[in-house]
């Protein structure tokens, strides 16, 4: 992709056009938040309906939809943070050796099985804890490629999304080409 160049004088650098727009998007939004008499205009919680969806014809990314994925995301984590620690407390108090070499065998195939799992939730609250910093700056639900937006329906099957379908199949058609070689 070419990236028009422009000159940061803060810190002497060129950025790429691309950064500039997120900048650009993350100050409106931040003007949008503080409001003229400095304060955080950020929806609570209980200003969004509950039977809120949004959909492709309201402007893109406005307060609602922010609050929304941000809820969404924010209940995604407590629940993968839930879970774990009840695998936690199931594996301490099942941590009784069984004499059976048998059961042995299928009790730490069970534990290794739940350890990847939680492993990949790991993971998966990593990047749902990037997205919740992306909505703060105002880069959430732009395309890291491209700076266009992601599209309503990804981001509502897929939260943590940080590339539009197509940039997605762009990337996974150069795995598979260089896998393949």
């Amino acid at each position: 992709a070419r990236h028009v160049h422009r000159h940061n004088f803060v810190t002497h650098r060129y950025l790429p056009q691309q950064s500039l727009t997120h900048i650009f998007r993350a100050q409106n939004r931040l003007m949008f938040k503080i409001g003229v008499a400095g304060e955080d205009n950020r929806m609570s919680s209980n200003m969004l309906s509950p039977d809120y969806t949004p959909t492709d014809k309201e402007d893109f990314m406005n307060p609602m939809m922010e609050e929304f994925f941000r809820q969404r995301l924010t209940s995604w984590r407590e629940e993968l943070l839930r879970e774990s620690g009840v695998t936690l407390q199931n594996m301490q108090t099942t941590s009784v050796q069984e004499p059976d070499i048998a059961d042995r065998a299928s009790q730490e195939s069970e534990r290794t099985l739940e350890l990847r799992t939680r492993d990949r939730e790991r993971k998966l609250i990593s990047k749902i804890d990037a997205a919740l910093r992306r909505i703060e700056t105002g880069e959430y639900g732009y395309c890291e490629d491209t700076g266009e937006p992601i599209g309503v329906g990804r981001l509502i099957a897929r939260p943590i999304a940080t590339l539009s379908i197509e940039a997605q199949e762009r990337h996974e058609r150069m795995e598979k080409t260089h896998r393949d070689e």
